[in-house]
């Protein structure tokens, strides 16, 4: 009970607008960043500055709830919260392997499809751009809580966001034409991963949110078994969580946000 009233009172003091009911969710979202069962965790709680969130993490580190170092980054106004060390491993990997699984769910197309070489090839560079922004902060000792802005002129961030995320496929769409897409009234496999936070107590935690395209599901079934695999593997080495859950249904959506 002493650690619930402390982080209620970390995210009272340091993030205006924070509710009672939100802060426990944060902090195990946070939590799940810092045991390496997601390597990102996207902000959207508040209009905080990254050195509010920085002063709030530090206080997470000083009662001993994380351990660190995490590295705070402000993407076009998109605030996102990192492991460094697990995200730049990762692209290293994709850059490494080439294996970047991507859906172009342009508006023009009629279907999602999967995107072609030359597209994954920009995303490429655009992932070898940001893994060269995020090296110097690899080395950090524990308990360190850096920021950083970082500029990501023409790219898609909606794609940049879901390789940070981890999803294991992410969707790209045509920025110069407009920012619709072609999910709408599509069937889509929605997967979610929830989970317990034993530290906590708190229930029903989503870990995980994604969808993929039913016309391109067979072309990365094998791929997402794999990532749920490892995903277990992952899940099995941490004491903080418990009860890990993988559910996947079809839906069909009058409209999708990206």
């Amino acid at each position: 009970m002493s650690l619930i009233m402390d982080l209620h009172s970390a995210a009272k003091h340091h993030l205006k607008g924070c509710k009672r009911s939100s802060s426990l969710r944060l902090a195990a979202n946070i939590l799940a960043v810092d045991c390496g069962l997601k390597p990102c965790f996207l902000y959207d709680s508040g209009a905080e500055d990254v050195l509010q969130l920085q002063s709030y993490l530090q206080e997470l580190h000083h009662i001993g709830f994380i351990q660190g170092p995490l590295h705070i980054v402000n993407m076009a106004g998109t605030i996102l919260i990192l492991s460094v060390p697990r995200v730049a491993s990762y692209l290293v990997m994709l850059l490494h392997t080439g294996e970047l699984h991507v859906v172009d769910v342009s508006a023009t197309l009629r279907n999602p499809e999967v995107l072609a070489q030359d597209g994954l090839r920009t995303i490429q560079a655009q992932l070898s751009d940001l893994l060269t922004h995020l090296t110097p902060y690899k080395s950090e000792l524990p308990g360190t809580i850096s920021v950083a802005d970082i500029p990501s002129p023409e790219w898609n961030l909606c794609t940049i966001f879901g390789f940070l995320l981890h999803y294991p496929v992410v969707y790209w769409f045509d920025t110069t034409r407009n920012f619709e897409n072609c999910l709408s009234f599509t069937p889509l496999k929605h997967v979610t991963v929830e989970t317990t936070c034993a530290t906590i107590g708190l229930h029903k935690l989503p870990l995980y949110s994604f969808t993929i395209p039913e016309s391109v599901y067979h072309t990365v079934q094998l791929f997402l078994e794999a990532w749920t695999e490892s995903l277990r593997r992952t899940f099995s080495g941490q004491h903080h969580f418990r009860d890990l859950n993988v559910t996947m249904e079809t839906v069909i959506l009058p409209a999708v946000s990206l």
